[in-house]
């Protein structure tokens, strides 16, 4: 392609909703799918497996694991090479596996995510990515790690983790517990006890940068098993190519389910803005929601910002980003 002859199209998912894909097609239906390069995305949470799978032409194969309250359900490992796996803490411990009046944000456990890692490692995974967003826990990665030791650790295998978020461990239950199902006393509770298990473990996570990710999932694995963590954001970015992609836009159009202050704190949207920024390239934003700032939203200068909470007012948003775009683009 020639400079200039697409929209890119690279939404995250609309969490418990619509995946990044469904998201993507719809916009691309409503500014037209001969002008579009759709690259739906994720930044760590759902969708990690299947967007990086997917970049590498790789494949992905189900593990029978625990989900958060304890039930067997089936965990998802994507193999982009045959020795490097990638999962995600979602498809094992993550809040859409529980429904509503299930959730039990003192009890909700890792130890699903501690068995999938093992499962990659006994298949031959030397290097296992983990993303850890979307989790319905905030144990602090305790019972992953019982999981773990039970099999007799990681062995030679290294641990990355796509953090989704800057948050430090100690901060994770008062930032993210309330959005899964933590009343006030159960977040003093959870942060009481982040900061006790932060005090027992190898090293401590305490403020450190992305170790509260995952209700401090990324913190735990990061002080017994010296996990790496990295931004999802930009890993799941470079996988997909985006800022080669990014030289044949006239536009970007990216969003999710909610845009809010968390936003801004490492997630996808913010960094598809930054790389658009850099390129001279505008970007467009569709959320199912938004609970920002006027401040907020001007932190990221996007060229729009609109709502869509339905197949149909997506493809709606979509139609009318077109307009901004040249007339004689397609």
């Amino acid at each position: 392609m020639t400079q200039g002859t697409t929209i890119l199209v690279a939404p995250d998912s609309f969490k418990g909703t619509f995946s990044a894909m469904e998201v993507a097609e719809a916009i691309g239906r409503g500014i037209g799918m001969d002008v579009v390069d759709l690259c739906p995305l994720a930044d760590g949470g759902e969708g990690t497996v299947e967007t990086m799978v997917a970049a590498t032409r790789g494949r992905i194969e189900e593990v029978q694991v625990h989900d958060p309250i304890g039930r067997t359900c089936l965990g998802k490992i994507g193999w982009l090479d045959h020795r490097t796996a990638v999962i995600e803490s979602a498809s094992a411990s993550g809040l859409t596996l529980v429904d509503v009046d299930e959730r039990d944000p003192l009890a909700a456990s890792t130890y699903g995510t501690g068995e999938l890692i093992v499962a990659a490692r006994l298949a031959g995974a030397r290097r296992i990515l983990l993303g850890v967003g979307g989790t319905a826990t905030t144990d602090g990665g305790l019972n992953a790690i019982r999981a773990i030791e039970l099999a007799g650790g990681l062995g030679g295998s290294r641990l990355e983790i796509l953090c989704d978020v800057r948050t430090p461990f100690e901060e994770a239950a008062k930032i993210y517990s309330a959005q899964k199902g933590a009343s006030p006393s159960d977040i003093r509770h959870l942060t009481k006890r982040l900061r006790q298990l932060a005090l027992k473990l190898p090293r401590n996570p305490t403020g450190i940068p992305g170790s509260g990710a995952g209700g401090g999932l990324a913190g735990g694995l990061w002080s017994q098993y010296d996990a790496r963590l990295v931004a999802g954001a930009q890993t799941i970015l470079d996988s997909v190519n985006f800022n080669s992609r990014l030289e044949s836009a006239v536009a970007v159009v990216t969003g999710e389910g909610c845009f809010d202050a968390q936003t801004l704190e490492g997630k996808l949207v913010a960094e598809v803005v930054s790389r658009a920024a850099a390129a001279g390239v505008p970007v467009h934003i569709v959320a199912g929601s938004i609970d920002a700032t006027a401040g907020q939203i001007a932190q990221i200068r996007p060229a729009s910002i609109r709502t869509a909470s339905t197949p149909e007012l997506i493809r709606r948003a979509g139609s009318e980003i077109r307009r901004f775009v040249p007339t004689s683009l397609g």
